[in-house]
């Protein structure tokens, strides 16, 4: 019977990394792209873990690796996205429109008093 039930959960699995693959090739945007190859890393640790009873306990190491392999991938996207590369998420980039860039308030500036 939990054999069979490892089975079902991994098939849920695997639908899933079809419909994040679907994201992945159809967008729309890069982040929505980043998203989805996010959750394929995600999905594939968890049919590994799934998997591991079942074939050898060894790929858990492999499930470790990708799981690192992923969270890097998003630091990596965060840093190319960012106009210098420093990864700071609110920074304007250059291709923004002006009137939708963050302007900032002077009213929170540090060092400067209130009046």
């Amino acid at each position: 019977m939990m054999l069979i039930w490892l089975y079902l959960v991994a098939l849920g699995v695997i639908l899933s990394l079809a419909a994040a693959l679907w994201r992945v090739w159809r967008g729309p945007a890069r982040a929505d792209r980043m998203m989805a190859a996010q959750l394929i890393g995600t999905g594939g640790v968890a049919l590994l873990v799934l998997l591991a009873p079942l074939q050898d306990w060894a790929v858990l190491d492999v499930a470790l690796a990708l799981a690192l392999l992923a969270a890097l991938a998003a630091v990596g996207f965060v840093k190319a996205t960012t106009p210098d590369g420093a990864g700071d998420p609110e920074e304007t980039s250059p291709d923004l429109p002006a009137d939708t860039a963050p302007v900032a308030d002077p009213r929170h500036t540090q060092g400067t008093p209130h009046g």
